[in-house]
């Protein structure tokens, strides 16, 4: 480990932490339905779309109604982005006559980018024409997104609303007005400025699909090009992930500098980071958003210093042999092994999934460190909305055992937490661990999950343990040894990438119209406080035990023993 690596992850952490609260502020104007200063120009466009869909904003939902136009939006966009890839060779922009995606792939492909997953078991650019890549996921990018940050917005509300004195029903907002909004004056902004510094920096913006070129011996070389800035912004900004190109932000196209590596890393976790100062202005306490997000740069921090430990020591084969220095295997040499494994572990504390090395070439623990960021539930900021409701469903539990431990009835930011709510908490939870490992064990015994493995041993377990991971966890990213372009794999996992997005959202908008129902119980000498270091230490505790033990098995199945082969002189 070098000290300008410890610079990076310090500047990078630093700077994070000084855009926390400005984009906090932002997202709570559109919590609250404020106008914001672009309100002047989007505004007539805003309430242009509310006209035509027929929809009035200021219309509250219930939980029930909110969870089902959410769901029937998400399928419609599904089934439409299923049908662009199906019918790809009879649409335009299509210059390298590119076939139609099989059925499986297809499915798996609108399944992945429905859920914000991005898991690709293709080459993007001998597989996706340029209309594909704008109009049938690159829309994803938006809409999903805005669907994690809309879902948050529902569930701070249901911490923050009183009851009606009328005895109305409880509600937690309107789903199109939150995503419309979001959509309009955060993610769409923010990809216009953030695609004209990416093709600033050498990114291609164009429609062309390939490049002619001479090389200096004078070969003849075409390049594959496209609209790949446009979809790289917000790709990164909401940790969607999927890269234009096979090798994603590893390609210099994608990601050509230090300097747009630094700029892609912050921006996946900029909007999770102001989320949890957005929950403590909602809740009335910014402190308790300040705590959230403490516990999480804690375990962030803990990921880094072990990932990059591990990769900068590098693999005592190969030092054996003579070749001294960091792991530099599936790296790029413009990145080094520092900023190689803070993208590694930024990309899979949140559910991006975009990469910038190879996971499946790092060390055994490097490559653990990534698997059980996801394993976590990717709470350690997270998935773009995602990351916070389901670091709330863990602060649900932890206040809940606090309670049993100190004998008090549990209460978070004024509301009582009683059975139903731990009930539903638990069931979104538990759905994680179920999936994963119950799909893994399944693929570890039949034929057709066998052949996809390219390594033996632990390493080639590890690879579809990972896999399951990343589309339960709705991450994306891969140890991508894994050769998952088939229908048992397509099918698999696009079950997985579904039952993890959706069997969580469901319980957690239960949750959110539960409290909203709930009356608020003020803050006195009697509450446990969850503001302070030892609320902190509480969560941190949590979230490892509840989210991370249940895995131990699995990981000592895999990338453990995969170590200690290493230190004994065998590679898998």
């Amino acid at each position: 480990m070098t000290l300008q690596g410890w610079i990076l992850i310090s500047v990078f952490v630093g700077m994070l932490l000084a855009l926390t609260k400005p984009t906090g502020a932002w997202l709570f104007a559109l919590y609250e339905g404020r106008p914001t200063l672009l309100h002047a120009v989007i505004g007539p466009v805003e309430t242009g779309f509310y006209r035509l869909a027929g929809i009035d904003p200021s219309e509250e939902q219930g939980w029930r109604r909110y969870a089902m136009h959410m769901l029937i939006f998400n399928a419609i966009l599904m089934l439409f982005t299923y049908a662009v890839l199906r019918l790809q060779a009879f649409l335009p922009w299509n210059q390298q006559h590119l076939a139609n995606l099989p059925e499986h792939l297809a499915a798996n492909t609108a399944i992945s980018f429905t859920t914000n997953t991005n898991w690709q078991s293709y080459s993007g650019e001998s597989t996706m024409s340029n209309l594909s890549q704008m109009l049938g996921l690159t829309i994803h990018n938006f809409l999903s997104a805005a669907t994690g940050i809309a879902l948050a917005f529902a569930l701070f509300r249901g911490f923050a609303r009183r009851p009606s004195p009328d005895k109305a029903p409880a509600t937690i907002g309107n789903f199109w007005a939150d995503a419309t909004r979001i959509t309009l004056y955060l993610l769409l902004p923010i990809s216009i400025a953030y695609a004209l510094v990416l093709i600033a920096s050498g990114v291609p913006q164009t429609l062309a699909a390939t490049v002619d070129l001479h090389t200096l011996e004078g070969a003849r070389q075409t390049l594959a090009v496209g609209p790949v800035a446009s979809q790289e912004a917000i790709k990164m900004l909401g940790t969607n992930g999927g890269g234009f190109f096979n090798a994603n932000s590893a390609h210099p196209f994608e990601n050509p500098t230090a300097l747009t590596n630094l700029v892609e890393m912050l921006s996946i976790f900029l909007i999770g980071f102001g989320l949890t100062w957005t929950f403590g202005r909602a809740v009335g306490n910014t402190r308790q958003g300040w705590a959230i997000l403490s516990a999480m740069v804690l375990i962030f921090l803990a990921g880094v210093a072990l990932c990059y430990a591990q990769e900068a020591a590098g693999n005592p084969v190969l030092h054996h042999l003579g070749v001294a220095g960091p792991n530099m295997e599936g790296k790029e040499v413009r990145f080094g092994a520092a900023a190689s494994a803070l993208f590694a572990v930024v990309t899979t504390a949140a559910s991006c999934g975009a990469v910038n090395a190879m996971h499946d070439s790092f060390t055994a623990l490097g490559g653990l460190v990534p698997l059980f960021n996801i394993q976590l539930g990717e709470v350690v900021v997270g998935g773009v909305g995602a990351g916070i409701y389901g670091f709330l469903l863990f602060a649900i539990l932890a206040v809940f055992v606090a309670g049993l431990m100190v004998g008090r009835t549990p209460e978070y930011v004024g509301k009582k937490i009683e059975t139903r709510e731990v009930k539903l908490a638990v069931l979104a939870i538990a759905v994680l661990p179920l999936v994963i490992l119950g799909f893994t064990s399944l693929s570890c015994v039949l034929q057709q999950g066998l052949a996809g493995p390219l390594n033996k041993g632990p390493h080639g377990f590890a690879e579809i343990l990972y896999a399951f991971t990343s589309a339960v966890g709705n991450n994306g990213s891969a140890f991508a040894g894994l050769t998952a372009a088939t229908p048992y794999y397509d099918g698999m996992l696009g079950m997985a990438m579904w039952i993890g997005r959706f069997f969580i959202i469901v319980p957690m908008l239960a949750i959110a119209g539960s409290l909203a129902a709930k009356k608020y119980t003020p803050t006195s000498a009697g509450s446990f406080p969850t503001t302070g270091p030892l609320w902190v230490g509480l969560l941190v505790g949590v979230v490892l035990i509840l989210g991370g033990l249940t895995f131990l098995p699995s990981l000592a199945l895999g990338p453990v023993a995969d170590h200690l082969a290493m230190i004994r002189g065998q590679l898998f």
